[in-house]
């Protein structure tokens, strides 16, 4: 069942268009990550979702209601910004209890003693509910911690558990593990995922690590110049990109002209096999590193650089024809830079894009 329906949304700054006639739906209990260059629209159009952001034309739906005329605080959604927005004055357990209090959540705080409760040390449903969520995100007992005191993935914890606090029904993250550093970010977002679906949360993210998003959503949706470029799961994103756009915006470079015809593509590599059933004439080739393999004939080139990558060795080539290419291979196999090799292509590494 959807929950949120995006129909023809647009966003314009003048002539501008930010956001242009994007259609999306989210259904519910679905982890959709939105992905995208600086620039792209994709943090406008979490904007818009949360009502922070007037739309130019189109309608956004949350189970089914038209939310034009309903104000941030009534859409029963949680938005997990980049930079945490933490109350340093406030501890642990006050900062996850002001999720409960803009919300309103069951009238918890809406009482006499308010957060004054939570500073005294009293119990009660808010407090209840601000050690539940602390112990869901990991941090138990951290309740009367100062938040000056934690590390960036600890208030990370915090700023999620004070979104989930009124258990909102839309939780919409903006580049939520961008100030972490690589190690962090990916166990952080193994936890998310498994606690999403734990929880059932839906999730609309926006990130521009598309290695984040691949290993967080059900769902991926690529944005390109305030338009969606493709949307798909990870696996059909990655295996078949819907465009040279999309295929170096994922990180491939091996992408230039092709004239396809009987099973093979004429570039400027030579002829490279493509998978059966391509399609044929003028179109864009893509030839992922994996599928660059070395040979004992085939095209000649020089090695220019080998980068370790821990399972594998990236090498940049210089063929003797074309521009360079980027290939893959095992350790004990790599050759040094300088050195002379031929490669081969895989045709189930190669993707035949359309021509723009």
């Amino acid at each position: 069942m959807t929950l949120l329906e995006l129909a023809g949304v647009s966003v314009r700054f003048g002539e501008r268009a930010v956001v242009d006639r994007v259609d999306l739906r989210v259904a519910e209990h679905e982890i959709v990550c939105v992905l995208g260059p600086s620039g792209s629209g994709k943090s406008t159009l979490l904007r818009v979702v949360a009502g922070l952001q007037p739309v130019s034309a189109g309608r956004v739906l949350l189970g089914g209601a038209d939310q034009a005329r309903v104000p941030v605080h009534r859409r029963g959604v949680g938005l997990m910004f980049q930079d945490h927005q933490l109350f340093p004055h406030r501890d642990v357990g006050e900062n996850v209890a002001f999720g409960l209090r803009m919300q309103g959540a069951a009238g918890v705080l809406r009482g006499p003693r308010g957060l004054r409760g939570l500073r005294r040390g009293a119990r009660g449903p808010a407090e209840d509910r601000v050690a539940e969520l602390l112990e869901l995100v990991g941090l138990p007992g951290a309740r009367q911690r100062s938040v000056s005191s934690l590390s960036g993935g600890e208030q990370q914890r915090v700023a999620l558990a004070r979104a989930l606090a009124p258990s909102p029904r839309l939780l919409m993250l903006d580049e939520p593990l961008g100030q972490l550093d690589r190690g962090l970010r990916e166990r952080l977002v193994v936890e998310l995922r498994g606690l999403f679906s734990r929880l059932g949360t839906t999730v609309l993210a926006v990130t521009h690590d598309q290695g984040e998003a691949f290993a967080l959503a059900d769902r991926v949706v690529v944005m390109s110049e305030g338009r969606i470029a493709q949307a798909g799961t990870p696996l059909e994103v990655w295996q078949r990109p819907a465009s040279e756009f999309v295929a170096r915006f994922l990180g491939f470079e091996n992408v230039v002209p092709a004239t396809v015809s009987g099973g093979a593509a004429a570039t400027a590599w030579g002829k490279v096999p493509v998978p059966e059933g391509s399609p044929e004439g003028e179109q864009r080739v893509l030839i992922r590193p994996a599928g660059v393999v070395l040979a004992a004939a085939g095209l000649g080139c020089a090695v220019v650089s080998r980068t370790f990558r821990g399972t594998h060795v990236a090498l940049r080539l210089r063929p003797e024809a074309g521009p360079e290419l980027e290939a893959e291979c095992g350790l004990a196999a790599a050759p040094a830079v300088g050195d002379r090799v031929a490669v081969a292509f895989t045709p189930n590494e190669v993707v035949v894009l359309p021509a723009p």
